[in-house]
């Protein structure tokens, strides 16, 4: 091997031993980074996928809410649907991507949920870089305050909503959660209550005076103004509604910002709990519905917030118990 050959062997050799490192971070990604759907919390062509029906349900697609082709949402529906609790969904996506459509939104959650008599409901809503998430947040109560008053008519309880969000989602149900009148200003009437799937952007002001992503600069901009009007935990002036906040043992920021609003939730006498998991941010949303002692938590809030939610929840165990056991020899 000449030199000049050997000089150019050695120079390659050390490129790849800056680069690699480089390129594993590049692909592990940080906590932040993780909001987004990717390979390790959701398949992509799984993400993407559209979803299969339990029997007997069908489905009621793109409702508009507003003139928007994003303001759509559709209506999952169980079989003889009469007076049923309905469990209002808001997919994530860093508030830049996402589609109410997504199987890993939705599939776990219709299996479970559609078979003991309740409604799903999943919601799009304009995206960045076009919106920001305070109109966000008025797109989502726009579609719940039409669907609250198209319940009756599919054969559920216009009383009986469940928020329930993921990610940015999450984000968005806190937000009018702590500030209802966000809602009512969009014609929404007040819900059971609100299941946040680990938001890490419950106090938007701490994370922007940090160190934090491109993605938080992206969605919120760099107005202190503008960080205060769209942050859950300083919109939260008083009681509010029933909150459950879900969230990843597994990221360094999910459960201490859960943690922080629901003891000022607290302190202004409102229920509301934590729910660490030790799952990833994509498996929080995607596994969900699934037979597990999480689900089963989920659901153990859910009949506090309405009796109607927990005799549906109640029954459908009651039948499965009283299933004969066949043993196979």
């Amino acid at each position: 091997m000449t030199c000049d050959r050997r000089v150019a062997v050695r120079f390659l050799l050390l490129i790849s031993l800056i680069l690699l490192p480089l390129f594993a971070q590049a692909q592990s990604g940080s906590p932040h980074e993780r909001l987004l759907p990717r390979k390790g919390d959701i398949e992509i062509a799984d993400w993407q996928r559209a979803v299969t029906l339990p029997v007997g349900g069908r489905v009621v697609r793109d409702v508009a809410y507003g003139n928007d082709p994003r303001q759509r949402f559709d209506v999952y529906l169980p079989a003889h649907a009469i007076g049923a609790p309905v469990i209002f969904m808001v997919h994530g996506g860093g508030w830049r991507r996402g589609d109410k459509g997504s199987r890993g939104v939705l599939q776990n959650k219709l299996d479970r949920w559609l078979p003991r008599g309740f409604i799903v409901i999943s919601t799009n809503y304009r995206m960045r870089p076009d919106t920001a998430p305070l109109q966000q947040a008025r797109d989502v109560a726009r579609a719940l305050a039409l669907a609250q008053r198209k319940a009756p008519g599919w054969g559920g309880d216009p009383d009986g909503f469940i928020l329930v969000g993921h990610s940015a989602g999450a984000h968005l149900v806190a937000l009018l959660t702590a500030e209802p009148a966000l809602a009512r200003a969009q014609g929404a009437q007040p819900w059971l209550g609100t299941i946040a799937l680990d938001s890490a952007a419950l106090d938007l002001v701490q994370i922007m005076q940090g160190r934090h992503l491109w993605l938080y600069d992206e969605a919120f901009g760099s107005q202190p103004s503008d960080w205060l009007t769209a942050s859950p935990y300083q919109q939260m002036r008083g009681r509010i509604a029933p909150f459950l906040a879900v969230c990843s043992s597994r990221r360094r920021d999910s459960c201490p910002q859960a943690q922080a609003f629901v003891r000022k939730a607290a302190s202004f006498g409102a229920h509301a709990s934590v729910l660490p998991e030790d799952l990833s941010h994509g498996e929080i949303n995607q596994q969900l519905g699934l037979p597990s002692d999480y689900t089963g938590a989920v659901e153990q809030f859910m009949r506090t917030l309405d009796p109607a939610a927990a005799r549906r929840l109640d029954d459908q165990a009651s039948r499965i118990a009283a299933l004969p056991v066949i043993i196979s020899r």
